[in-house]
């Protein structure tokens, strides 16, 4: 299994694109991302809302056709409280190809919230002359904010056709889950050999304290 990154510790106040500010505790990556493409906008949910769950834009396999697989990634948000469970939802740059597949969250206990917290992906290696996919899948790690415990998510059918995981992201800091996301998008190749999506980055925020706008 390739080892994955362990991204130490941090604080600071990211603002993205969108003009949403969040006081970011960990950045998440994966050491296997594909290589194509440029890292698009950050994005991240409204204030002091956070991941609860995930939906995906895949391109089913083509057959003789460019198999490009994995599009864009999507991030259901919710507060602690429930109140604004799956209101919003963000994605950072998508390409053009394929449909989304329907959102999966975290089973929520009773009186607190469970939020995404480490993923893994799905990547095919450069395969030369033959056809490129890149990115096809990606899973995540549920926390329950009371007491800790994990729970695996993952959209069936579970995996892509083509690909192989490559380990787990480390977590969130303890009291943190992921609050926004950037992709790594090969834009449309035309005749050539399309890749969509490559990469990502996931951002975790503190549950407990600051997170919050701080203009527009």
């Amino acid at each position: 299994m390739m080892s994955h990154y362990v991204v130490a510790s941090l604080t600071l106040l990211w603002t993205c694109h969108a003009q949403i500010s969040r006081t970011v505790t960990d950045t998440l990556r994966v050491a296997n991302g594909g290589v194509w493409g440029t890292w698009t906008t950050d994005e991240f949910c409204p204030p002091n809302q956070f991941a609860v769950g995930y939906d995906m834009k895949i391109e089913d396999y083509q057959f003789t056709g460019d198999d490009t697989s994995l599009n864009a990634i999507k991030l259901v948000c919710s507060d602690i409280e429930g109140n604004h469970f799956g209101q919003n939802s963000i994605t950072s740059g998508q390409s053009q190809f394929g449909a989304w597949k329907g959102r999966v969250t975290c089973n929520q206990p009773i009186g607190t919230a469970a939020f995404l917290t480490a993923f893994d992906l799905e990547v095919e290696g450069d395969q030369g002359r033959l056809d490129d996919t890149a990115a096809g899948w990606v899973k995540f790690k549920c926390t329950n904010m009371a007491d800790d415990s994990v729970q695996d998510l993952n959209k069936d059918p579970g995996q892509s056709f083509v690909g192989a995981w490559g380990g787990w992201s480390s977590f969130c800091s303890r009291g943190s889950a992921i609050c926004g996301l950037k992709t790594r998008i090969e834009s449309n190749q035309g005749s050539g050999d399309d890749t969509a999506l490559n990469d990502v980055i996931f951002y975790c925020c503190s549950v407990t304290g600051s997170g919050f706008l701080v203009g527009k």
